[in-house]
Formats: C-alpha cells, sequence, structure tokens
C-alpha cells in the first residue's frame, strides 16, 4: 500500500512539474514610409499659407485612434540628418496634421503669414506609424 502512495505521488508530482504555462507574445513593430515633397507640390492657402497633401493607406481609424505618428524631414542643410515635425528654419514654421488616408503639410512664416514663401527645395518626407496596444481609460 505504501509503495502504490509513493508512487502515485512521485506521477503526480513529475505531471505537475511537467506543466509549463506559456506565454505568447506578439511583437508591435513600427513601419517606416518614405517619400518626396517636390518644390512645386505646395499650395498657396486663402490665409497665405502653402499646403501639401500626401495620401497614405497605411493610416486608417486605428492608425487615428490608438497609434502614434512621427514625421521627419530631410534638414536643408544636412541631407544626412533628419528633422522631426514641427519645427521652425529660417522663419518658416512647418507642421502636419494627420487623417484617415493621409497627411497634409503645411509651411507658414513665422513673422508674417502673408510673406510666407514655400521651400524651393525638394523635400525627403520619413512617416514612421507605431503599432499600441489600446489600455482603456
Amino acid at each position: 500500500m505504501k509503495k502504490l502512495t509513493i508512487l502515485m505521488l512521485c506521477i503526480a508530482t513529475l505531471g505537475l512539474a511537467s506543466c509549463k504555462k506559456e506565454t505568447i507574445y506578439q511583437e508591435l513593430r513600427a513601419k517606416t514610409y518614405n517619400f518626396t515633397i517636390n518644390a512645386n507640390e505646395w499650395q498657396r492657402n486663402s490665409n497665405g499659407s502653402y499646403s501639401v497633401t500626401k495620401s497614405l493607406s497605411a493610416i486608417d481609424g486605428v492608425t487615428l485612434d490608438d497609434e502614434g505618428v512621427l514625421v521627419y524631414f530631410e534638414h536643408p542643410n544636412d541631407p544626412n540628418g533628419d528633422i522631426q515635425l514641427p519645427y521652425t528654419f529660417n522663419y518658416n514654421a512647418f507642421s502636419y496634421k494627420v487623417y484617415n488616408g493621409g497627411l497634409r503639410f503645411d509651411v507658414q512664416d513665422t513673422n508674417n503669414l502673408t510673406a510666407t514663401v514655400p521651400p524651393n527645395y525638394n523635400t525627403l518626407v520619413k512617416v514612421v506609424i507605431i503599432p499600441s496596444d489600446y489600455a482603456g481609460n
């Protein structure tokens, strides 16, 4: 009887020791999109500023609700460096708006809105979309 009890205890211990809970984590990875704004794409707005609209299908309702979007322009004086928007360069303030399906880039003069001059150079743009799990309120 003792041998049977010890045998059952060994089997139960072995069975419990072999149970292992595995947690699977899905790694969320940022995605980067590059494109160029050509100098001739800037359009004058009624308020005197200039804008460019770019479509990007990766920006959807989930992006707007839960994810992060970072935008960088290639630095005008250093093609080996980027600068994050919003930023000011030579009295021009650059900013952006994210909407479902794309982005709108704006530039305006920081001293006098009516004196805004659009960039006369092509600009490499880098958009980084950072996924995130919604954590609630």
